[in-house]
């Protein structure tokens, strides 16, 4: 993050203003890269499944409930995006072994390694990147932003819903 003294700054005088048009660029490259690392798990894997995939990878098996409220959908959208996953052999469904009324997702195997490969991809693209940038200003990035998240974390009321 090292930056250039003679290059335009890029966040002008309103800090906060500067920080939304940021973040709406990047989410827009991300979406970009979401649709591209959906289609490279498999090429019928609709990019909304993508965050349901990924949280998964981080956890491999999840209560339904835990997986909803990880993703911040509703109930019926992840069931509906369970249902795909499965139906493409990435996911399965079974009983819950601490509760007989809830149901666990898991990777399958080849979910598994459809998704490490995904992901081993995607750092190291993330690698070649920032390969010019000082370790340090990616942890700071890193930091920031988590601290963003935890600022941003509460629940977003949706004006449509």
């Amino acid at each position: 993050m090292s930056s250039d003294p003679t290059a335009a700054d890029p966040i002008g005088p309103d800090a906060i203003g500067g920080l939304e048009a940021e973040l709406t660029d990047f989410w827009r490259r991300g979406r970009i890269r979401t649709r591209l690392r959906a289609r490279e798990i498999d090429g019928r894997l609709d990019p909304s499944c993508y965050p349901l995939i990924s949280v998964l990878a981080r956890h491999n098996s999840m209560p339904m409930s835990d997986l909803v409220s990880a993703v911040g959908m509703e109930k019926s959208t992840v069931t509906r995006q369970i249902d795909a996953v499965v139906r493409l052999g990435l996911a399965e469904r079974h009983p819950d072994p601490r509760d007989a009324r809830a149901r666990m997702v898991t990777l399958t195997d080849h979910g598994r390694e459809r998704v490490d490969a995904v992901l081993a991809s995607a750092i190291s693209e993330w690698r070649a990147r920032l390969a010019q940038w000082n370790p340090e200003d990616i942890r700071t990035l890193t930091r920031l932003l988590h601290r963003l998240g935890e600022a941003t974390n509460d629940p977003v009321v949706d004006p449509e819903s």
